[in-house]
Parts: structure tokens; sequence; C-alpha cells
């Protein structure tokens, strides 16, 4: 039995190199304080809510770990779950692709033939509707929202609390 997962796991990592995954965690070692999180993440959801969309908002570190989830009032149960797959493919991909908002890697993906295939990958959502949390040109967090009729409704509100917050975040050393 050993023998027939060696295989398989030597193949992952030559699919998935290590060296790949660690570059996407926090080069500076900067983590995005909670109470800095909170702020983003609720100014997007007022934001929305004032154009009378109730949604939720998810903010990720840098290696696509939930560091907050807010599901607004009256938001739907799958808003926190797209909120979440969106600020997770910035974290993911917009290191590598080079961009900090989800709706630039989904008009990307929907011209390149293979990029419908970037969607069966886990928790990857092809959508706007997510911005990264920048400090200088290091992505430390992403901010995703999810319940509006359309995700560039939803990146609008993602802006504003990613906004909320430019002059709080810390400089780069």
């Amino acid at each position: 039995m050993r023998c027939k997962f060696y295989p398989a796991f030597v193949a992952a990592f030559a699919v998935f190199p290590l060296g790949s995954a660690i570059a996407q965690v926090g080069e500076s070692g900067y983590s995005l304080p909670l109470a800095l999180a909170m702020k983003p993440a609720t100014k997007a959801i007022e934001t929305c809510k004032s154009n009378g969309c109730p949604v939720s908002a998810v903010v990720v570190d840098p290696s696509g770990v939930i560091k907050l989830e807010a599901k607004g009032d009256h938001s739907t149960i799958a808003t926190t779950t797209s909120a979440f797959r969106k600020a997770y493919t910035v974290v993911t991909f917009g290191p590598i692709f080079k961009f900090e908002a989800s709706s630039t890697f989904a008009a990307r993906a929907a011209k390149n033939p293979a990029g419908p295939a970037l969607a069966t990958l886990p928790d990857i959502a092809l959508l706007p509707g997510a911005v990264a949390i920048k400090v200088g040109d290091e992505i430390v967090a992403a901010l995703g929202v999810g319940g509006s009729p359309g995700g560039d409704k939803d990146e609008v509100c993602a802006q504003a609390g990613v906004a909320s917050i430019k002059d709080d975040l810390a400089r780069p050393r």
C-alpha cells in the first residue's frame, strides 16, 4: 500500500512545487491586525447595503486562511462562501499573475482557452468581487464580497472597504 501512495505524493509536488506555495505567504512578515481587518469588511458591507444589496465580506491572509468572516444582515448563506472564494483567488493567484482585483483575473481567464480549468481548483472563483490589501507592493490580505446581483457591484464595495484603511496600513520596511 505504501508504494502506491508514494508516486502520487511525488507527482503532487511536481505539479505544485513547495517553493511557490511558500512564496505566496507574506514575505515581509506583516500580518494584518484583526482590528484593521474589521474596518474594510464593515465598510464594504455598509456600502453594498446602502446600494440595496445585503452582502457578506471575508478577509483572508496571504496563505488563504480566513482572518475575518462577516455575514451581513439579511444576506443569504452562500454569500460567505462566495466572498471567501473570491478573496482566496486574489491571494492565491494575484502574486503570480500580478493582479489586485478578482475581476482582472476573471477577464484574463475568460480569454484563455485553459481558463475554465482554473475554476475546477478548490476554492477558486473566477468572479469579480475581491480586492487585494497591499502594503507597498506586497499582498498582505484580500477582501472578498459576495451577495450583490453581479460581482462588479461586490467589487465596488470591496474597493471602498480597502480604500477605508489605505492610510492605516503599515509602511514597508
